[in-house]
C-alpha cells in the first residue's frame, strides 16, 4: 500500500514519503492503510492545508492500531455516513482499524478554523464535536470520498470569509515556524516575527488554541522524528543541537514524553521489515 496524489487546487500536498509528520511508525501503518491526500481549491485553500483519505482492507488480518501525533490543526473527519470535528490535540491518538473501510478528513491551517468557530480555538483543544454542533448543513449520503470532496469544498468556499480574516496571519506565522525549526523559544519566536511575547500568546490561544511554546515544541518532535525514520542513524547530539535542545538527554527526555518511546527505539523502527 502507498499514496498517490490528486492535485485540485493551485498546489499539491507532500507525499508520505516526503513528509510523514504526525504519523507515527509511518513504515508499519502504510503496509495496513492507504493514504491518499488532496489539494483543496484555491479559495478554500486560505484555510484548509488538504483533504486526506485514509483507505484499508484488512480483511483476515488483525485489526491496527495507528497512532498519530496530530498537527496542531482542527480535522474534520467524515466516517461511517457521519462526520465530527475534531479540534487541536495536546497528546498522541490511536485510531483502530479493522475490517475495510475508508475515512475523509479536512485538515484545516493552523488557525484555519478560527472564522468557521467564531470563538478561541482554545475553546476545543482535545474535544471531538458532532457535525450538527457547528454545521447546519445536513450530510450527504456518500459511499466514496471523491464526491464527498467536492461537496464539502464547495461548502467551505462558501462559508469562508472573503476578506482576509486576522487569524490568516497567524496562520502564516505558524507556516514560517513549521518550515524552519531554528525558533526554539517563544522570545525568539516573537522576536523574530516583530511582537510581544503576551500578543503571541493571545493570538496563539484565540487562533491556534494552543500555546506557541506547544506547537514549538510539536515542530521540534517533527523534525526528529522524520529525522529518526530515515533510516540512517542519527547524530543525536547535533540534531538535539539544530533543534535548540541543551543536550542530547533533553532531546531524549522530551521525544520519549511525547512519543512513547526513545529516539533510539523509534529509529530502530524505521529500519526493521514491516511484519505482513
Amino acid at each position: 500500500m502507498g499514496e498517490r496524489t490528486a492535485v485540485t487546487g493551485r498546489s499539491g500536498p507532500r507525499t508520505v514519503e516526503r513528509d510523514a509528520r504526525g504519523i507515527l511508525d509511518p513504515r508499519t501503518g502504510l503496509t495496513r492503510f492507504r493514504l491518499d491526500r488532496h489539494a483543496p481549491s484555491a479559495s478554500v485553500s486560505r484555510f484548509v492545508d488538504r483533504y486526506w483519505v485514509a483507505s484499508w482492507d484488512l480483511t483476515g488480518r488483525a485489526p491496527h492500531v495507528q497512532r498519530v501525533l496530530p498537527h496542531p490543526v482542527v480535522n474534520v473527519v467524515f466516517h461511517d455516513g457521519g462526520a465530527a470535528v475534531y479540534g487541536p490535540a495536546t497528546r498522541v491518538l490511536p485510531r483502530r482499524l479493522e475490517g475495510t473501510g475508508w475515512a475523509l478528513g479536512v485538515m484545516f491551517r493552523p488557525a484555519g478554523f478560527r472564522p468557521l468557530l467564531g470563538r478561541p480555538l482554545s475553546t476545543i483543544v482535545d474535544a471531538v464535536l458532532p457535525w450538527s454542533e457547528l454545521f447546519d448543513a445536513d450530510l450527504p449520503a456518500h459511499d466514496a470520498p471523491a464526491p464527498l470532496i467536492t461537496w464539502v469544498d464547495d461548502l467551505l468556499a462558501a462559508r469562508l470569509p472573503a476578506r482576509r480574516h486576522p487569524a490568516e496571519d497567524t496562520a502564516d506565522l505558524v507556516d514560517r515556524l513549521a518550515a524552519d525549526p531554528s525558533a526554539v523559544s517563544v522570545s525568539a519566536l516573537a522576536r523574530r516575527e516583530g511582537v510581544g511575547v503576551r500578543l503571541l500568546q493571545r493570538r496563539f490561544a484565540d487562533h491556534v488554541g494552543l500555546s506557541p511554546k506547544t506547537v514549538i515544541r510539536r515542530y521540534r518532535i517533527y523534525e526528529a522524528a522524520e529525522r529518526a525514520r530515515s533510516g540512517e542513524r542519527p547524530d543525536w547530539g547535533a540534531l538535539a543541537a539544530e533543534l535548540g535542545y541543551s543536550d542530547q538527554s533533553h532531546l531524549t527526555r522530551e521525544f520519549t514524553s511525547v512519543i512513547g518511546m526513545s529516539p533510539g527505539r523509534y529509529a530502530a523502527l524505521g529500519r526493521r521489515t514491516p511484519g505482513g
